[in-house]
């Protein structure tokens, strides 16, 4: 947990200083692709000079059969393309799941040059905040890297809704939200007209 004495300081010995004001760019179009799909992944660089950002998924999109495809695949698409002006973000998978630890080693260490935004899914309170922010500090440091690695945090349940202030304030790398209406419905056990069909109780 960052104290607001040492809010901008970096998170580990050698790590880049946090950014005391987050870069405003474009985001108008963001194309999300799966970096386990070939037939996808070799049109990604013609794709990234048309986009604002250009995303791998590795979180629900992706089978759990190919999650390690999908990790290594945005890894080798993440070395071999120059992505010009054209950010480079990835939605990794949840913190309960056990492949957040190794996607976000993994591309920090081996593309994290290039990485500009993280998207953590199901973010329930600033603790999670805190935990991302303390480990890309380390692996950071480890990687040498010249500048900090942003923070997109995804509000997906009804506790990470009530604690929106909190996790707004956990860390001076948090890029921005987005609210994931499906997984909130789901875990307000709301009916929905829009994910997953309609509902026979809706007139």
């Amino acid at each position: 947990m960052r104290s607001p004495k040492h809010f901008f300081e970096p998170m580990a010995v050698g790590a880049p200083a946090p950014l005391r004001a987050i870069p405003v760019t474009p985001s108008r179009m963001i194309h999300f692709f799966d970096p386990s799909n070939p037939r996808m992944a070799e049109k990604v660089p013609s794709i990234a000079a048309k986009v604002d950002v250009i995303l791998g998924n590795l979180e629900d999109a992706i089978p759990i059969d190919r999650k390690e495809a999908a990790r290594e695949g945005l890894v080798t698409i993440g070395q071999a393309t120059d992505f010009g002006s054209t950010q480079l973000w990835t939605r990794v998978n949840s913190l309960d799941s056990p492949w957040f630890l190794d996607d976000v080693v993994r591309l920090v260490e081996s593309i994290g040059d290039k990485l500009d935004v993280i998207m953590v899914p199901k973010v329930e309170g600033p603790w999670d905040i805190h935990y991302v922010d303390r480990l890309l500090g380390q692996l950071e440091a480890r990687a040498k890297l010249q500048r900090p690695i942003l923070i997109h945090a995804i509000l997906e349940t009804a506790m990470g809704v009530a604690n929106v202030d909190e996790i707004c304030a956990a860390s001076p790398r948090l890029q921005g939200l987005s609210l994931g209406p499906a997984d909130l419905a789901a875990s307000r056990r709301m009916k929905t007209t829009r994910v997953g069909g309609g509902h026979p109780g809706y007139t």
